[in-house]
């Protein structure tokens, strides 16, 4: 019985990077030999236990075989006789299909520190084609590491993978996963360029793959492409390190714009309303969480009100703040700011301009929640006021607090 190191741990390692969990191959074990010896059983379709002390993964070294369509139809086989190179033989990349032995031994029979060295993701054998998941961590991966290549033979493997129709079987649940920890990484535009390269795009999110080639105004758009512009207001989004929400509703903003009317291009009139419709869909396909997708629907509707939102007065102001419920949830507004403010800047040569709007809005905003609506309020009961006009008195008072207030900061 041998352990070994394998997988990230050991592909981080060499890249310098923070090791935080490592993961562990044992050979020459049955599951029972793992029993006897402590190791507390965890997988329910492999063979995986905790360490008794460090509560480390190990996992018994296996085979696997391709039985049906998607990543779910496999035969695992486990048993004292699999070698640590047949299970390094599965595994997705060469750079993850390394292990070290207790001395610090490295064992690579892939070469995954030569592909290390030259900054290429390169499958490791055809075995990569019997899991469709394994396109998406690639994708994941270019993210991480932008400036790795895919090889020629791995790029045109996951082409022939999506023509075959490998990516239709994926769950929405593996595939928001990995969308979710790719738009998270240090460069997510990266991933959604491979998975469109290899035409993977097209079929886990069409209404997003539709937008390359859309045109839109140059005087607004000096990139002109709204695919490439939807795209660098990720890396803004990366720049920033903004949050998963407001990224995912970055990504999203524009959907409407690939649905645009041929007769009015390169004008995109009325495709806020366009991109909610098809943002519902992808939400309700990727099975999206409620925080990703609300902020997502909630910036397609009023992005380029907050574009313009300079020229509103204090009561166009109010009503912005209201029909975003900005005032029950501060935070919600907040981020469809940043995300706002990721569109302007996301564009060819404006990335560094100025976008007063967001601290406008957000001025606003603390205006607002600083009004005493119970005060407000008695003083409108006091005048024998009732139910809606209690209402627009507490509206009254926050407008008037923002036009003293908005004055004093324009």
């Amino acid at each position: 019985m041998k352990a070994f190191v394998v997988g990230g741990a050991v592909r981080d390692g060499l890249l310098g990077e923070p090791v935080n969990d490592r993961d562990w191959v044992v050979t020459g074990a049955s599951p029972q030999d793992m029993l006897d010896a402590g190791y507390l059983p965890v997988g329910k379709d492999f063979p995986v236990f905790l360490h008794p002390d460090t509560h480390e993964e190990y996992a018994l070294a296996r085979t696997e075989r391709k039985t049906g369509p998607g990543y779910r139809g496999f035969e695992v086989r486990a048993a004292p006789d699999v070698t640590l190179e047949d299970d390094l033989r599965r595994r997705d990349l060469t750079i993850n299909a390394i292990a070290q032995q207790a001395d610090g031994t490295l064992v690579d029979p892939h070469h995954g520190q030569r592909d290390l060295q030259a900054r290429v993701l390169r499958h490791v054998s055809e075995a990569f084609t019997e899991d469709p998941v394994r396109i998406l961590r690639l994708a994941r991966f270019a993210a991480r590491w932008p400036e790795f290549s895919v090889a020629p033979e791995t790029d045109a493997l996951m082409k022939r993978m999506v023509e075959a129709g490998e990516v239709d079987a994926l769950v929405a649940e593996r595939v928001w996963q990995e969308l979710s920890r790719g738009l998270m990484e240090r460069a997510p535009a990266r991933m959604f360029e491979v998975l469109r390269g290899v035409g993977a795009l097209a079929r886990l999110i069409p209404e997003l793959d539709a937008l390359f080639g859309v045109p839109q105004p140059p005087q607004h758009h000096p990139e002109i492409d709204t695919g490439v512009h939807t795209l660098m207001v990720l890396d803004r989004c990366a720049a920033t390190a903004q949050p998963l929400p407001v990224r995912y509703a970055c990504l999203v903003h524009d959907l409407g714009k690939g649905t645009t009317p041929a007769d009015i291009l390169p004008r995109h009139i009325g495709h806020e309303q366009r991109g909610e419709a098809l943002i519902r869909g992808v939400n309700e396909r990727l099975r999206v969480p409620a925080d990703c997708g609300e902020l997502a629907l909630l910036t397609a509707r009023e992005h380029s009100n907050i574009h313009g939102s300079g020229k509103l007065d204090a009561t166009a102001v109010m009503r912005l703040l209201e029909r975003c419920d900005a005032l029950r949830r501060p935070d919600r507004f907040l981020q469809m700011l940043a995300a706002c403010e990721c569109d302007a800047t996301g564009r060819l040569g404006l990335e560094d301009q100025p976008y007063p709007q967001r601290a406008r809005l957000a001025a606003a905003l603390r205006i607002a929640q600083g009004v005493d609506a119970r005060a407000a309020s008695a003083r409108a009961i006091e005048r024998g006021l009732k139910g809606e006009a209690i209402a627009a008195e507490i509206r009254r008072a926050r407008v008037l607090a923002l036009q003293a207030g908005l004055e004093t900061a324009d």
